[in-house]
């Protein structure tokens, strides 16, 4: 065999090895310049949108009144009903009269199963307006808030300070409370009448 053969054969050989080395060496290169990027940091999923809510405040000195309220969106049930409360106790923007006493706050809200469990401070029960009336108004603020936001929520269990055992001067709390709607009645007239606002129907318990 002539050397000119011998040299045809192995430049003929060759190229195939370079053409894998050249392959695996940018498959090497383009493995090693991935390693020392610094992967993007993962996009937090937020709720979009505002969100609608009924507030429930007391007007006439007497019933409880509806106020709407647009809410930034939020995510969890706990979480977006303490976001409600959270603007009930803040009080009325219109001119509706508030339910709460001054000094009370909110301490949290837990869910448990169909219950919302709503933490209050001391003040809530011991700065509270003398009268059934002022406690009933008071307490079903609460509670109709919750439910009318949360259909999912069928009742509402009040705490003070973490106790559950509360009696306030004329109204038990020690079990949880289903939502009457019917403290949004009007007084009657003297003549026997009620009358109703068209923004304002009346309901019935338990329906908001």
């Amino acid at each position: 065999m002539s050397s000119e053969r011998r040299k045809r054969i192995n430049v003929s050989l060759l190229i195939p090895f370079l053409v894998m080395a050249l392959v695996f060496g940018i498959l090497i290169w383009q493995k090693y310049q991935a390693s020392r990027e610094v992967p993007p940091k993962a996009e937090v999923q937020r709720p979009e949108g505002r969100r609608k809510v009924v507030l429930f405040f007391v007007a006439d000195g007497s019933r409880l009144a509806r106020e709407a309220r647009d809410l930034d969106a939020c995510d969890g049930t706990a979480t977006c009903a303490k976001l409600v409360l959270d603007e009930l106790f803040n009080g009325p923007v219109s001119n509706l009269d508030e339910a709460l006493p001054e000094s009370a706050a909110l301490k949290g809200v837990r869910i448990e199963g169909d219950m919302a469990i709503v933490d209050l401070n001391r003040s809530f029960s011991d700065d509270m307006e003398s009268g059934s009336s002022a406690e009933m108004l008071a307490v079903y603020s609460i509670v109709d808030t919750v439910c009318a936001n949360f259909p999912q929520i069928a009742r509402v269990r009040l705490t003070i300070d973490g106790q559950d055992q509360v009696v306030l001067g004329h109204l038990d709390l020690s079990e949880p409370l289903m939502p009457d709607y019917s403290l949004e009645q009007l007084p009657e007239q003297e003549d026997g009448a009620k009358t109703s606002s068209p923004s304002e129907p009346l309901t019935k318990k338990g329906q908001p």
